[in-house]
């Protein structure tokens, strides 16, 4: 590990202010994927900015009848929550199928959506990554990609986004609570806060320099049924190779996002408005323009068959 220097924020202003003065600078807070990033110096930030002591790790009421999750909210609390379980069961289960109870116990709501991609080729530092080094090339595209993107990569990036949490938030229509340095604050939409590959694959979100994640925002609850089904190599803390969060209405309605297919989590209007029609058309229409590689085309049949299986699960409960 690189050295670098720390201080502590008394603010969430003052934090992203210290980290815009200070180039190559990163916030830290669980430091659960962060931590293990500057330790194969794939991460090597001069500057470290604390913001464990900000007052941020409360879960509260909104004025819009939803909930305002702090971005310092530990992923144990969040799954914990009354009112997430009985209003927001999808996110309470996607968190659950997330990673140890350890990891939970540090792992903040924040740096849950801010961690990095899993793909190998990023953290082997022998190996050409344009995500850790940029113009380096993409050892994946004609590699090793079975856990890697099957649609919205691009001819220099094939990296999938890992988490849980954030496909169940994409399904209940989350959005980022940010404030910058100048002290302004803005508010993301989750769908839009990923950043596709294209030429620039080393930037993960529409995140600018110094801005810190404050909350999460959740809309009023959605009701219906409210699944959340992970694929993986084996049963407990792995990354997905498929999971799958869904809401379904009683007439029928609702929506489907997929993780682990793609730089973010994968969600389309024409594919939730085919969910009448089956599993099948879903699937047609959320991976249209698909591009996947030998190694990850059994995605494609994974994806489609963990949909069938989420929403048979969702059609029993409501029948």
């Amino acid at each position: 590990m690189k050295a670098f220097e720390f201080e502590r924020a008394d603010s969430p202003a003052a934090a992203a202010a210290a980290a815009a003065r200070n180039p190559g600078a990163k916030f830290i807070a669980g430091g659960t994927n962060l931590l293990d990033l500057m330790k194969l110096q794939i991460e090597t930030p001069t500057h470290l900015v604390d913001v464990n002591g900000l007052a941020l790790d409360t879960i509260d009421a909104s004025d819009a009848g939803g909930l305002r999750i702090g971005a310092l909210v530990r992923n144990t609390d969040l799954a914990a929550d009354s009112r997430v379980r009985k209003d927001y069961p999808l996110l309470s289960r996607a968190l659950l199928a997330g990673a140890s109870g350890q990891l939970r116990n540090r792992a903040t709501t924040a740096g849950n959506l801010l961690q990095r991609t899993r793909c190998p080729y990023f953290y082997d530092t022998d190996q050409p990554c344009n995500k850790r080094l940029p113009g380096s090339g993409c050892g994946a595209i004609k590699g090793y990609s079975r856990q890697l993107a099957v649609i919205g990569g691009s001819a220099d990036c094939i990296a999938t986004y890992p988490g849980d949490m954030a496909v169940a938030l994409r399904a209940l229509d989350a959005m980022v609570e940010t404030v910058r340095p100048d002290g302004q604050s803005r508010s993301i939409a989750l769908d839009d806060f990923y950043l596709a590959p294209g030429s620039t694959p080393q930037r993960d979100t529409v995140l600018e320099a110094g801005e810190l994640i404050t909350a999460v925002l959740l809309p009023p609850p959605v009701g219906g049924r409210q699944i959340y089904r992970k694929v993986r190599d084996r049963a407990s803390y792995a990354f997905a190779l498929v999971s799958v969060a869904a809401i379904v209405q009683r007439d029928g309605s609702g929506r489907v996002v997929v993780g682990g297919v793609a730089h973010k989590p994968w969600q389309r209007d024409a594919a939730d408005a085919e969910l009448p029609q089956g599993a099948k058309a879903v699937a047609a229409r959320l991976f249209e323009g698909a591009t996947p590689t030998e190694d990850n085309r059994f995605k494609l049949v994974l994806a489609e068959r963990t949909i069938a299986a989420a929403l048979a699960e969702a059609q029993e409960a409501t029948s």
